[in-house]
């Protein structure tokens, strides 16, 4: 009787069915097919059998819906697998193995087996094991390059990471995937590596030595660039610089453009004219690609199709503020809260809870958007411009994602303060809220004029006492934070204050002159405006500007020491030593 092979005999035990040999089944017992095994393997090295092990391995199990026979098969099977996650040379070899072939790639194991081979038409990556499975180093070379050593790649590897590791696989596999012959996707990898250089340089304008990385992404001109790694290309904290194959011929530099980076005018750099010497019409484009897809309204869009002269495919139009929310959720991991919902609860320490009612407004054009994954691009000079747009739309985002939580139901009888996010204009909208004295509701109008700029507004009823919160104070404060929730508790912390200070101020005149009340109003503090319709009639209250901090600093603990400063200073003498009494 012959015997199949291992990888088959396991498939026909797990259906129950016997071995298998020329169209016959028959039944065996199990201790008659491990001694067929091991006849059959005894005279082979131990090496090949454990890679038909792993090779089975690969194949999912289909498990018993009961307690069937082959379930000790499946036992063995899963003690396998979890003691080759183990640290050895050959399990982590097997692992690159079976990696790169789910990438389509090429592999090879040298024949000390001590080093792998990963390989491609256009490039190949090489790591180098030691015996007890340690990786000591990971080199890539591109089409007509030297080998690089790549510490990030040896990092991932050292700590399993196999998920990141196959992704960087991934992407060096699309860097090529263009139309063509190995000629035309090298001179693709030439361009894509001219761009580097080019934002690179740009990246060095107006940079001091003492700059930091949060400094770089809110005012440098391409944002923080990290080095290419694997194929992850050159990337800040959300998008990823690559190369896309397209059904058009594009004209696209294989040199950099940029002789001179401080050669030009308004800190821009000047390019150099793309002629034929210095480009190539190539069926592929440039791309900033998103780890996660961005929401960003139609007018943006627009702004950055102008801007690179291309068209971004593949976008379906919906409601801005619903894809922010949407955003929120995925991001906070909130699988089982409904996208649909349009109320959140945030919790702060030492303050009420929030609830925050978000008015999903579409009627108006400019409050539509879409899901932005890509944004291609063909000359080196869009960079700058698209970054700054993003930017702008990231900022808004943030701020409305911030009003946005995974709590949807009010677990206790805590105390409750009540918001409505509204949309007002594009990149501006309304927080409604009550009064924290009056019974009538009060509003703060934020307008995101740029990623660095942002303007405030608060409007309060003619009748209703100040709330001692100037909109300078109101913007500087969710530059600081970039939260509304933070914003709207100092808000409600000054009314506080507020409130406490004029009912000391009341026991005061009560007691000097009980027949004559005193009325403190300020007339210059108040001016008419339009009212709202379906709202009591606002104002802008006027107040000293507050001077802006020189430092700008993203932390709660600034933002705190912000309210203490500014509510003491603009509080006459008497009442400041009534504060400090009341803090004693």
């Amino acid at each position: 009787m012959s015997v199949p092979p291992a990888c088959q005999l396991i498939p026909d035990l797990e259906n129950r069915r016997g071995v298998s040999c020329r169209g016959v089944v028959t039944a065996i017992s199990t201790n008659a097919l491990m001694e067929q095994l091991c006849l059959k393997y005894q005279q082979r090295p131990w090496t090949e059998t454990l890679r038909l092990v792993y090779f089975c391995m690969d194949n999912p199990l289909r498990r018993p819906v009961s307690h069937a026979p082959d379930s000790p098969l499946l036992s063995c099977m899963e003690k396998i697998e979890r003691t080759l996650h183990a640290k050895s040379m050959f399990s982590v070899m097997n692992a690159l193995e079976s990696l790169s072939r789910q990438k389509g790639l090429n592999v090879h194991v040298s024949p000390s087996g001590t080093s792998c081979y990963i390989t491609s038409m256009m490039f190949y990556l090489e790591a180098q094991l030691e015996k007890d499975g340690n990786v000591m180093d990971v080199k890539l070379a591109h089409f007509g390059e030297a080998p690089m050593v790549c510490d990030d790649l040896v990092q991932l590897l050292r700590m399993k990471n196999y998920d990141a590791f196959g992704k960087i696989l991934e992407d060096l596999s699309n860097m090529y995937q263009i139309p063509g012959n190995s000629e035309i996707k090298a001179k693709g990898y030439l361009a894509l590596k001219a761009l580097e250089k080019d934002l690179y340089s740009m990246s060095l304008l107006d940079r001091t030595q003492d700059v930091n990385r949060v400094t770089e992404i809110l005012h440098g001109k391409v944002g923080h660039l990290v080095p290419r790694t694997g194929g992850s290309q050159v990337c800040g904290t959300k998008t990823v610089v690559t190369l896309e194959g397209s059904d058009v011929l594009h004209k696209l530099p294989l040199s950099p453009l940029i002789v001179d980076p401080q050669s030009g005018e308004d800190s821009n750099p000047a390019f150099l004219q793309l002629t034929d010497e210095l480009s190539m019409d190539l069926p592929a484009l440039f791309v900033l690609k998103f780890h996660q897809p961005v929401p960003m309204s139609s007018s943006s869009i627009e702004d950055i199709q102008r801007l690179t002269g291309i068209q971004i495919s593949g976008l379906k139009l919906a409601p801005l503020y619903e894809l922010i929310v949407q955003s929120a959720l995925k991001e906070k991991r909130s699988e089982d809260l409904s996208t649909n919902e349009s109320c959140f609860f945030v919790s702060l320490p030492d303050c009420p809870k929030h609830c925050y009612f978000i008015n999903k407004d579409s009627e108006k054009s400019d409050l539509a958007g879409a899901l932005v994954s890509r944004i291609p691009f063909s000359h080196p000079k869009c960079v700058p411009g698209v970054i700054e747009i993003l930017r702008h739309q990231v900022a808004f985002n943030t701020l409305i994602s911030s009003c946005v939580s995974d709590k949807h139901i009010n677990e206790d009888d805590s105390e409750l303060l009540y918001f409505e996010v509204v949309p007002h204009r594009n990149t501006s909208f309304c927080v409604f809220f009550p009064h924290p004295v009056e019974e009538n509701l009060a509003c703060v109008i934020i307008d995101v004029i740029t990623s660095r700029e942002v303007h405030c507004h608060l409007q309060l009823n003619p009748q209703d006492p100040a709330l001692n919160c100037s909109d300078d104070f109101i913007a500087r404060a969710v530059k600081r934070c970039m939260s509304v929730p933070v914003v709207m508790r100092a808000i409600f912390r000054n009314a506080a204050k507020v409130k406490a200070d004029s009912e000391t101020q009341d026991m005061d005149v009560d007691t000097k002159q009980p027949h004559e009340p005193e009325q403190i109003t300020d007339s210059n503090s108040l001016k008419e405006s339009p009212s709202v319709a379906g709202q009591h009639d606002l104002v802008v209250t006027d107040k000293p500007s507050i001077t802006d901090s020189t430092e700008e600093n993203l932390s709660t603990a600034k933002l705190e020491t912000l309210d203490d400063s500014t509510e003491k200073s603009n509080l006459s003498p008497r009442t400041e030593a009534l504060c400090r009494a009341e803090e004693n």
